[in-house]
């Protein structure tokens, strides 16, 4: 049998001249035009109440079709996280790696893990960044694609370290080098398996057996390999310089390793630099009887003892004014004078101004026997201060390159625990910079009468990531890498990969050139050395092929540790150490500086990426690492063989506590994956949500933001999934006693409504393959809500019960119904798997037709047919929607299948399309009554003779545009709206019965059949 619609009444022309286009006269074919506007927003039943034939009493319920499923509605508390380990175990997840890696595909697709630090539990935003990288995964092996996903860990560095040190306590101070470390492998690795365990919970696919660390001994000689490389390029070189240093964990610092906090309060001050031999034009405006001073802004007093120097804008107009106040003479920028005086809360009077500052020199401001020149410099700025700004080439980066250029002093007077040394004087000797130190230099300064003001300034400045304590600019001998000899060909091959978002290009960019170098050296205990002897009296150093050869062998056999466990003399080959000394005579000394964790991290790509080209699709990682992780990879990379390590970078946001606020043990506010997963102590305030919950959280948040996570949030996923198991036990329950092989019915001769549905799922499985592709989950969730919420809960469902339960079980009618359905499962389940494989190994285990259950990561993607594709049937049922429209929307909170309903359609394209789907005048089993949901529907090409009195009628009006236009005709409709004369039928509940005690003629036949 074929629901062909099959026209009855005189052809339209139009109708006739369209279809030439349509071809053969089977169904797809005839309704295969295409619409100029978009496709169809189908409609959910509004207006009226949907009264479902789900009779569950009375003698004909055991001859209605309900739907047969073992697939549980909802899991209530343990049984969530219950079923998902249950699953995990039966369908393989801890095999699902290796299996995908045996198979012959051509294509591989290689996710580089950025290695997280064994640090402690793994949190929220591991969940975030894993769970991302794990859909990624999971669809492109969905797709075809072998899987290269090696999970690792940064295990060395300042991070791991304090941790240690700080669950020592006192004892800590006495520990050896060699001690720290091997504690600090310990609790390293105890990390790493805490944190293994709770992503392999989470459902982590990745290649459990075969992580890479950075302590193992391959991945530190492969590290020192690279290093040797960079410095025989000339790219890393040793040099004293102003570097970011942390006195509390007395270490330099990489940018990466910085913190702002945006509530530091600094002690701002006005110092006056008097002019101890003024600028020849300088000098011809001043009569030389008033003393006169450069005006200096800064906020950091303690630098102030460190001066070399006062730096002024070239060609900028600089003005002498005398203070109302004092009657003292000044000189700062024209541009300032106004913003100056206001800040000293008093008025200048501009006595002249001029532009060239050049050639003068100041008496230091508490140092009266030391000369500051005035030099021109190119970061003075007039955004804040004076136009004028004080140098101290040892505690900034600036300052540092004005010093280079004029061949000033830069004698760090701060050590390593940031406190003044003996060269700031004994008023300074031993006072901390930050705290006791500034006071002195203030009250010095006021002593020295050339402190004009002080004030508190709320301000952004840089802390240590791990103490959270400030750090200082201080300068020191310290190993570098020249970024400045590879920035132009990083940002060149930069171009060439994709970014998502891809702002997050700009950013990289803007990073690395704010970056004046990249300090690899770092003072602590727990790294890979940086393999270099120092000579015990010269400032010399000893490293060469020879020297590094010999040092990666041991470090291949023995790991980084033989540096502080050996002797020297082991640590040199032979030919070497008799150039140098002997063993007796050594001189040169192993150096105490270990390798920057970034630098550590940043090799990754030698000795995880697979294949010659050693090239990864992706790397994903949070925003910070666009300094951190994705920089170092992309200059190590850059350095050593001239191309970037990535084709594409995705990069997401932080996670937050549900109101956007930071997240902190303090607040409370804290959210632990563990508890998400499995409940907390009191499951009434913790309750168990699975870790699929916590998968969908992640795939439905815009996590290119901030990701914001917390109870209401998480109440919201889980309620989601729930909608969506509803959704697919609907699905189940009525593929019952259905067998696809035997059953299904060809797409040509499926019913209507259910080829449509297939369009639409085609439409669907195309945007949700498309949204994968382009890393946006977020796209898929919203794709699926909508798809399962409004295509299939609110309109399909609602129209096709009736047909799934009140027909016989063999009807072609029902089987058509069933094969949208089977199709519509498994488009769903596989569009929905990537983000939860829980979930959809659950369904694939209810399956009522399948043999045996099978995985669906085992069965490749979404499959769609072409033949599903058919826009004009989009036309045929959008009309058709339109006067239901108008029909639910006359009858409020009422039952549909109460009325019947009379449409009048002029003759022409729509009353021939309106006659395919109803082929009688009058019916309640036609494909159009079916999309009304009325008792009956009428189709007339003119007013019927007679109405009933409570008659309703409604007018409107249908666009039909085919062909991009070519053909178009716009049809006027009257949808009549009458209570039904008939019963309600004891079996199906429509409104088709002679009496209330007999059966419809519907269901006559198919109880008398049986």
């Amino acid at each position: 049998m074929r629901w062909q619609l099959r026209s009855l009444g005189p052809g339209a022309a139009a109708l006739a001249a369209a279809r030439n286009l349509w071809g053969p006269s089977c169904l797809p074919r005839r309704l295969g035009w295409q619409r100029t506007t978009g496709r169809l927003l189908v409609r959910s039943v509004t207006g009226a109440s949907n009264q479902l034939p789900t009779p569950n009493s009375g003698k004909y319920r055991d001859t209605v079709l309900l739907p047969q499923t073992s697939f549980p509605m909802k899991l209530l508390g343990r049984q969530q996280p219950d079923m998902e380990l249950e699953i995990q175990q039966k369908c393989g997840f801890s095999e699902l790696y290796s299996w995908q890696r045996e198979r012959k595909v051509k294509t591989e697709f290689c996710l580089h893990d950025g290695p997280p630090y064994a640090n402690g539990d793994a949190h929220v935003g591991h969940a975030l960044n894993k769970i991302l990288k794990d859909i990624a995964n999971r669809y492109h092996m969905m797709k075809g694609s072998k899987i290269h996903f090696v999970p690792g860990w940064d295990c060395h560095g300042l991070p791991i370290e304090m941790k240690v040190l700080s669950e020592l306590g006192e004892k800590a101070q006495n520990l050896s080098a060699v001690e720290i470390r091997e504690k600090a492998r310990s609790f390293a690795k105890a990390a790493i398996e805490k944190q293994k365990s709770a992503f392999m919970r989470w459902g982590i696919m990745a290649d459990w057996n075969n992580c890479y660390y950075t302590f193992d001994e391959k991945y530190e000689a492969r590290q020192l390999r690279i290093f040797y490389i960079m410095y025989e390029k000339g790219l890393v070189y040793r040099a004293y310089k102003p570097v970011f240093w942390s006195p509390s964990s007395r270490t330099a610092l990489a940018e990466a390793e910085l913190e702002y906090n945006p509530e530091h309060v600094s002690r701002s001050i006005y110092v006056k630099f008097p002019v101890s031999k003024p600028s020849p034009v300088l000098a011809s405006l001043l009569d030389g009887s008033s003393p006169v001073s450069v005006l200096v802004w800064t906020t950091q007093p303690w630098t102030i003892p460190a001066n070399q120097a006062v730096c002024y804008m070239l060609d900028a107009k600089y003005a002498v004014v005398k203070c109302s106040n004092s009657g003292d003479i000044y000189i700062l920028a024209a541009d300032k004078v106004m913003s100056v005086a206001s800040a000293l809360e008093t008025k200048f009077e501009v006595i002249s101004t001029f532009l060239d500052l050049e050639n003068g020199t100041c008496t230091h401001p508490i140092f009266p026997d030391k000369v500051s020149p005035l030099l021109p410099a190119s970061h003075v700025t007039m955004t804040k201060g004076t136009g004028l700004v004080h140098t101290a080439p040892a505690h900034g980066m600036e300052d540092y390159s004005v010093a280079s250029q004029h061949n000033l002093s830069m004698d760090c007077l701060v050590n390593e625990d940031g406190v003044f040394t003996d060269l700031a004087g004994p008023e300074l000797h031993n006072k901390a910079v930050l705290e006791e130190g500034t006071d002195v230099v203030i009250k010095m300064l006021q002593a020295a009468k050339n402190l004009l003001k002080e004030e508190k300034l709320v301000h952004s400045y840089p802390y240590d990531w791990r103490t959270k304590k400030p750090v200082v600019i201080r300068a020191s001998k310290q190993w570098f890498v020249n970024i400045a000899d590879i920035k132009s060909t990083a940002k060149e091959l930069l171009k060439k990969v994709k970014f998502i978002p891809g702002s997050a290009l700009n950013a990289m960019v803007e990073m690395m050139d704010r970056r004046p170098y990249w300090c690899i050296s770092r003072q602590r205990a727990w790294g890979v050395p940086i393999p270099v002897f120092l000579h015990k009296t010269k400032d010399e150093i000893l490293i060469n092929s020879q020297t590094i050869e010999h040092i990666i062998k041991l470090v291949e056999q023995h790991g980084s540790d033989i540096w502080w466990t050996l002797p020297p003399e082991q640590l040199l080959p032979k030919e070497v150490l008799s150039q140098v000394g002997g063993p007796d005579a050594l001189e040169y000394v192993p150096g105490q500086d270990i390798l920057d964790i970034w630098f550590d991290s940043g090799t990754s790509w030698s000795h995880v990426l697979p294949g010659t080209d050693q090239k990864a699709d992706l790397y994903l990682e949070g925003k910070d690492q666009l300094g951190g992780w994705f920089q170092s990879s992309l200059l190590t990379s850059v350095a050593v063989r001239k191309k970037a390590p990535y084709k594409a970078v995705v990069v997401h946001g932080f996670t937050l506590g549900e109101k956007g606020e930071k997240m902190s043990k303090s607040l409370g506010n804290v959210v632990n994956p563990d508890v998400i997963i499995s409940g907390g102590q009191d499951q009434s305030k913790e309750p168990a949500y699975g870790a699929d919950v916590l998968r969908w959280w992640v795939a439905e948040s815009n996590v290119f933001t901030e990701v914001t996570v917390g109870p209401s949030v998480l109440n919201a996923a889980r309620d989601d999934i729930s909608k969506l198991r509803n959704t697919l036990r609907f699905l189940l329950g009525n593929v019952s006693g259905f067998n696809p092989e035997t059953h299904s019915i060809p797409a040509k001769d499926m019913y209507v409504i259910d080829q449509y549905m297939l369009h639409l799922l085609q439409d669907f499985a195309n945007k949700i393959t498309e949204s994968y592709k382009q890393y946006d989950f977020g796209r898929v969730v919203r794709l699926l809500q909508a798809f399962y919420t409004r295509e299939l809960s609110n309109f399909y469902f609602s129209i096709i019960k009736d047909r799934l339960y009140c027909e016989n079980e063999d009807d072609p009618k029902r089987r058509s119904c069933q094969t949208a359905l089977v199709e519509i499962l498994d488009v769903i389940v596989r569009s929905f798997a990537p983000i939860l494989p829980h979930l959809a190994e659950e369904v694939f285990q209810h399956i009522p037709y399948a043999k045996e259950p099978k995985s669906v990561f085992r069965t490749g993607w979404i499959n769609t047919s072409s033949i599903w594709k058919k826009p004009g049937l989009e036309e045929a049922v959008e009309s058709a929607c339109a006067m239901r429209d108008s029909f639910l929307g006359s009858i409020p909170g009422r039952n549909a299948a109460e009325y019947q309903v009379v449409i009048v359609i002029e003759p022409g394209l729509l009353f021939e399309i309106m006659e395919m789907l109803q082929t009688q005048e009058t019916s309640s089993t036609s494909q159009l009554n079916e999309l009304m949901m009325a008792s009956e529907t009428t189709l007339l090409s003119r007013e019927p003779r007679e109405v009933t009195a409570d008659a309703v009628a409604l007018t409107g009006t249908f666009l039909i545009n085919l062909e991009g236009g070519d053909i178009h005709e716009e049809s006027s409709y009257k949808v009549i709206v009458m209570p039904t004369t008939k019963e309600k039928c004891p079996r199906c509940w429509k409104y088709t019965a002679e009496s209330s005690d007999t059966l419809c003629p519907r269901c006559a036949e198919v109880v008398g059949g049986k």
